[in-house]
């Protein structure tokens, strides 16, 4: 699959008003496939994946110097390596991505670590109502309840299609939650706070639902 990057700018510039609908939420997107101009085709594939970014320029992360910090409302922060990650129970999945402005890729392959054995890692205290994801890419962060979290097939991946996550996918690790829209499975994970309770992320500040369940939520 060929990975093609839509930077803020150049998405912009392209769609004019109509890329509104990225940014600005259910009405605009569910009309977004009639104001895509012919000048902004080529950037925009009729297949495969699509990469949007919302800071100028993507993060570039060493994975040899990548760190996740994990804390908040845990019995044990801690602060973990790319190694440190993959020595925790390693899980496998193939999942469908679905992204909210209405493409999607089937049977992805995923390799990483459940949502579920990292909290229990760091003893996520019963406090602890929602999980806070942080991307090195400023603004961009979203939460899960702790429900939501709790899903078997939530994972921090490392692994994409057989081979590390490349640098737009989210390298060296992004949370996948395969039962909502993409924009809620983060990229370029750095932090991890667990809370009381969800806060809204950069997606949800600009129109879109919190729970963002495939089929039953923005776009549907």
């Amino acid at each position: 699959m060929n990975d093609r990057l839509i930077g803020r700018g150049a998405f912009l510039g392209l769609l004019g008003a109509g890329a509104a609908g990225l940014f600005y939420g259910r009405s605009a997107v569910s009309g977004l496939s009639n104001v895509i101009p012919s000048a902004a085709s080529a950037l925009v594939p009729s297949s495969g994946w699509r990469i949007y970014t919302i800071a100028d320029t993507m993060p570039d992360i060493d994975p040899a110097a990548y760190r996740l910090r994990v804390g908040g409302l845990v019995a044990k922060p801690v602060t973990l390596t790319l190694n440190d990650l993959k020595a925790l129970p390693r899980t496998e999945q193939v999942s469908d991505f679905h992204c909210v402005t209405g493409w999607s890729v089937e049977n992805v392959r995923w390799a990483g670590v459940k949502l579920t054995d990292l909290l229990t890692h760091v003893g996520a205290k019963d406090s602890a109502g929602a999980v806070h994801f942080i991307s090195a890419e400023v603004p961009y962060d979203d939460s899960l309840t702790r429900k939501q979290a709790a899903l078997d097939d939530v994972i921090l991946a490392y692994e994409m299609d057989g081979a590390p996550i490349s640098r737009p996918q989210g390298a060296p690790v992004r949370l996948v939650m395969p039962k909502m829209y993409g924009y809620k499975s983060v990229k370029w994970v750095t932090r991890i706070e667990l809370e009381a309770t969800a806060r809204d992320g950069f997606w949800e500040t600009h129109g879109y639902d919190a729970d963002a369940w495939v089929d039953g939520s923005n776009g549907s």
